[in-house]
């Protein structure tokens, strides 16, 4: 795999952006309120912007189960470093749920704090103005095509559209899409959730397409992939949670590559031999967007998540959950990139593609109005 290309800042200067803790900025004389604070020099600068969000003490946060893309490993340790409880509402839940938890919960005290979600969700989020601007230290260093121009939301980690399967009970296990086509497969076949829901659902549809005669531009091959797949009995309509993979329900499931890697091995020591594969007919990759939700319980908290998150200390703890962080190529060239973590990943040809926003926002409606009659009509 090689990551998308990062557009760094000088050398001398980036270690400092993405270290927390030092004073990269030169803080305003007159601070503003982190509710209100597009950046951490606004705040008054890291160390004023670390001692509001402690005073705050929590931070709500919705969609993050702890073995996605380790955030288990990232909430333990931001808790450790600032003594700031986490608490995460509905880990399950889908990008369009945690939309409307924002738009739903208004200004209540157990309203979400931030929001981690597919990057087409992001920009409907934006549009509905429920998002605040907010500029992380590496904002610069982040690829213009993976952040917002108004500083709303930014691409944190990503990874492949990839295919697991319980080898114990799928022999041969199918590698590429064409493969989930053979009647040996019949039930077998899961997504991760509804595509006019779920990002990962979504992006399985769009890796379909692309392995079917479609493009960026036409995702419809996709959709009349999954009809053939259901008309053939193979569409398996159960979610593909960790725990459906573990108990059997989902012997086949279409997810990131870094979900069906972490199953892989956690699963490993309860006899469960799940294999991997990245379709060589369907590549497609993608980012997850974070963001602070414009009327966030715990502003200071919510910003200091972001730029956690996007520090050299979380995007490290992001490859140990094999998710590929934006910030990688960057962290290469200033020798902060964990570089044992990095070889685990699996290697993938090429450069990534990425959808322009106008053809995600088209693939976006063309899926909400045509999935229900692809598999249910």
């Amino acid at each position: 795999m090689t990551a998308p290309r990062v557009r760094t800042a000088a050398a001398a200067g980036l270690l400092a952006l993405v270290l927390l803790g030092g004073c990269a900025e030169t803080p305003k004389s007159t601070p503003v309120k982190p509710a209100v604070a597009t950046s951490a020099q606004e705040a008054g600068g890291m160390d004023k912007l670390i001692a509001a969000a402690k005073k705050e003490g929590a931070l709500n946060a919705i969609a993050l189960p702890r073995d996605w893309a380790n955030y288990g490993g990232l909430i333990d340790d931001f808790e450790r470093r600032y003594g700031i409880r986490v608490t995460v509402d509905d880990p399950q839940a889908s990008s369009q749920d945690e939309i409307d938890a924002i738009r739903q919960s208004g200004r209540r005290a157990n309203a979400p704090d931030v929001v981690d979600v597919g990057d087409t969700f992001a920009r409907s989020a934006a549009r509905q103005g429920l998002l605040a601007p907010y500029r992380v230290a590496a904002y610069d260093s982040i690829p213009d095509n993976q952040k917002d121009r108004e500083g709303r939301w930014s691409n944190n980690y990503g990874g492949y559209v990839s295919i697991g399967c319980d080898a114990n009970r799928v022999k041969p296990c199918p590698r590429t899409f064409a493969d989930l086509l053979d009647p040996r497969y019949k039930g077998m076949v899961s997504l991760d959730g509804d595509p006019t829901r779920s990002n990962t659902a979504f992006a399985g549809v769009y890796a379909a397409a692309l392995a079917n005669g479609g493009s960026f531009e036409d995702i419809r091959p996709g959709l009349d992939f999954f009809a053939e797949l259901d008309d053939r009995g193979n569409f398996n309509p159960v979610e593909s949670t960790s725990t459906a993979v573990e108990t059997g329900r989902t012997p086949i499931s279409i997810d990131w590559d870094y979900v069906n890697l972490d199953y892989a091995e956690r699963f490993r020591d309860k006899g469960l031999d799940w294999q991997v594969a990245i379709p060589f007919d369907g590549s497609f990759a993608q980012y997850y967007a974070l963001a602070v939700n414009r009327d966030a319980p715990h502003p200071a908290a919510a910003r200091l998540w972001q730029e956690y998150l996007f520090s050299a200390a979380g995007q490290n703890l992001r490859l140990k959950g094999y998710a590929r962080p934006v910030l990688m190529e960057a962290m290469r060239e200033d020798g902060t990139l964990d570089e044992a973590a990095a070889a685990m990943l699996p290697t993938v040809e090429g450069e990534p593609q990425f959808p322009t926003d106008a053809q995600l926002q088209k693939a976006r409606v063309t899926v909400d109005r045509g999935w229900a009659k692809a598999v249910g009509g």
